[in-house]
């Protein structure tokens, strides 16, 4: 027992020094003992981890890269959403966003913090006593993807916290990043090799996370800052400062971004900017922008949040970058809806970190509107992930030679007459299924990763499959076999038994990715899910009337009109027959709550003691009540916690009936 003892620890002790070197490597940029030092205590920890497995810890040094590839991705559920930020890309839009603050907290001397926005990807980082025990992306803001497998092989993420009284529960937030120097050389290797190149910090990024085989992603080098303290256990004793909290977290074992401030105004605000943008080029990492918050959590938690948003933060975009080629042809795609959309192909430029050669045009009326011609010179703009756009014709450089863009008169694909819709900018093709782009794109979107998420029926396959009249709706995927599969050009029997199993799998779905997956107009996924916990079953939706539908949050008469007119369509209740009776199912719903506050509004302020702002708005919503983070006259109800705001004062202005706590819990139990 006593050499048991004694080995667990050493081994204890060893992995206690290595974290303290690589907290003064890759934190402190300071090491304190030669690479030679920190290698053979690392082969020392190895061998005895190894010659003793009982003692295996996956928060150990050696396990940066110990994990075996995974299969998939697991699932990961955001207890608090992880939100985006809204964008301002001039001074005035800033000023706007201070001269809010400024109103709704009722002060002008107000600090910010400030920070470069790193051009990279959002990742939750869960600790419990001092442990790292799950990370996930952002995904849609309420699901993403497990990627801790790889999230352990990043060095400036701590495996253990660096404190002897870690909090029990801990989810720090933070940005994963590609070093330009690490893309640089990465690309520059692949080029010699033969093999595709990253277009650019972020999809590298972004592809690197999603590895399944970690030792890839130790290959990718990625770095990490945090950027908050989404939670942390009571008892805790941490500043009130947003700022202050960055510094904690680098006690604690991580990186801080050296470049963030904390600022005094809006004009110290303004100049950080100034300074970063100046520097844009030289810094160690891709940044599109800064990022501006309310530096008090305090007064962070009474401004609150808006539908997607903070109030307290907004992230104001450097410049998009510009360049200048030339327009060689115009072409016309065909999307799900029938539109036709005007696609520049360009002589091949390098703007906004990647070479572009295709451009959009938007529509006809923006077309006209900028006289662009065939065989101009014109500037391509692209910021960050948007799609590259044409902004304008260089006129001072237009030729005799150049082209005006013949409009469409018939569908490029399918020849049928093609027209121009009333009130709006865009043309479209008419035949619905009957034209193989709208058939392909609907059944595109079907399988697509928010969607029926069938891993491996890309763009490429399903136009196979369509020019073969394979597919000829969403319904086909599930009469697909592996005999067809395998005979396909480009595919092999793996690859074919892969797609058969992810067809499968989609089966099991849930009923709002089903109603997304259907491709309605003006359908998305927040829509999807409104109908999908309002309605509970196809068959109550298909029996629902425009009047129905308009009385949802949310749902006006055009996306009523185009829910009720696609439901009751003949082909289409057969092609989602179709597909129920190939297995597609999900979860029976549990017992629908009486929807007794349908149609009214309400407004939370303050703290409530019994119940997060969270779980109070999910209780309401469920009743079918809409939440509002505003009071007015058509407000049915303000639930009032601890310290409420202004908006109390606007309630009794209005008079507006006011809930206390106590009443608000006494009416669920009667709603409920």
């Amino acid at each position: 027992m006593k050499k048991n003892s004694d080995v667990l620890q050493k081994i204890q002790s060893l992995r206690q020094l290595l974290a303290e070197y690589n907290y003064q490597y890759y934190v402190l940029d300071a090491p304190t003992v030669p690479d030679s030092e920190y290698d053979s205590l690392f082969q020392q920890l190895l061998q005895l981890e190894q010659a003793n497995p009982q003692y295996f810890s996956a928060n150990s040094p050696t396990q940066r890269v110990g994990a075996e590839a995974i299969k998939a991705f697991d699932s990961i559920h955001h207890k608090l959403p992880m939100l985006s930020i809204d964008n301002v890309f001039d001074e005035a839009s800033l000023r706007g966003f201070a001269r809010r603050i400024a109103e709704r907290l009722q002060q002008s001397d107000i600090a910010y913090s400030c920070e470069p926005k790193l051009d990279g990807l959002a990742v939750s980082l869960h600790y419990e006593a001092g442990q790292l025990v799950r990370a996930g992306t952002r995904g849609d803001g309420i699901t993403g993807e497990d990627i801790t497998h790889n999230v352990r092989t990043i060095s400036e993420i701590p495996l253990t916290l660096r404190t002897a009284t870690p909090p029990q529960h801990l989810e720090v937030r933070g940005e994963a990043y590609m070093p330009k120097a690490i893309f640089n050389r990465l690309n520059a290797e692949a080029r010699q090799k033969g093999q595709k190149i990253f277009a650019n910090p972020r999809n590298a990024a972004a592809g690197s996370l999603r590895q399944l085989d970690p030792r890839i992603m130790k290959e990718r080098c990625l770095s990490f800052f945090p950027y908050t303290i989404a939670f942390v256990s009571e008892g805790i004793p941490l500043s009130n400062s947003h700022y202050e909290r960055l510094l904690s977290l680098k006690e604690w074992g991580f990186k801080i971004n050296r470049d963030s401030e904390r600022v005094m105004g809006i004009e110290a605000c303004l100049k950080y900017y100034e300074g970063l943008l100046a520097r844009r080029s030289s810094l160690a990492y891709d940044s599109d922008g800064v990022v501006v918050k309310v530096d008090d959590i305090r007064l962070q938690a009474q401004l609150g949040t808006a539908t997607r948003a903070p109030r307290w933060a907004v992230a104001y975009k450097f410049p998009a970058e510009e360049a200048i080629t030339q327009l060689l042809d115009i072409e016309w795609q065909v999307g799900r809806t029938g539109i036709l959309t005007p696609v520049a192909r360009l002589e091949p430029v390098f703007v906004g970190g990647a070479t572009v050669s295709n451009a959009t045009l938007h529509n006809v009326d923006e077309m006209a509107r900028k006289d662009i011609r065939i065989g101009d010179k014109v500037i391509v703009r692209r910021a960050g992930d948007v799609i590259p756009e044409i902004i304008g014709v260089v006129l001072a450089q237009r030729t005799p030679n150049t082209r005006r863009v013949s409009i469409p008169t018939q569908c490029p694909v399918c020849t049928s007459p093609v027209y121009k819709v009333a009130d709006e900018a865009a043309i479209r093709c008419m035949a619905g299924l009957h034209c193989p782009a709208q058939r392909k794109e609907a059944i595109v979107h079907y399988a697509s990763r928010k969607a029926m998420d069938i891993e491996g029926l890309g763009d490429k396959l399903i136009d196979q499959l369509v020019t073969q009249k394979i597919l000829n709706s969403p319904a086909d995927i599930y009469r697909l076999d592996l005999n067809t599969l395998a005979n396909l050009e480009r595919m092999g029997i793996k690859s074919a038994e892969n797609i058969v199993q992810a067809v499968e799998a989609s089966k099991k779905t849930t009923f709002a990715k089903f109603l997304y997956a259907l491709g309605i107009r003006e359908v998305g996924e927040a829509t999807a899910k409104i109908l999908a916990q309002h309605f509970q079953s196809l068959e109550a939706l298909y029996s629902a009337s425009e009047e129905e539908l308009m009385a949802l949050n949310d749902i006006g008469p055009v996306v009523a009109a185009h829910i009720h007119a696609f439901l009751s369509e003949a082909h289409n209740k057969a092609i989602i027959q179709a597909i129920l009776a190939a297995g597609v199912h999900w979860p029976q719903p549990e017992k629908r709550l009486h929807q007794s506050l349908q149609g009214q509004t309400f407004v939370l302020t303050g703290t409530l003691e019994t119940l997060s702002r969270e779980e109070a708005k999910a209780r309401l919503e469920a009743l079918g009540a809409k939440v509002s983070s505003s009071v007015s006259k058509k407000t049915h109800g303000v639930i009032v916690g601890d310290t409420p705001g202004s908006k109390l004062d606007k309630a009794h202005e209005l008079q507006v009936p006011v809930l206390t706590e106590e009443d608000f819990l006494a009416l669920l139990r009667q709603w409920e």
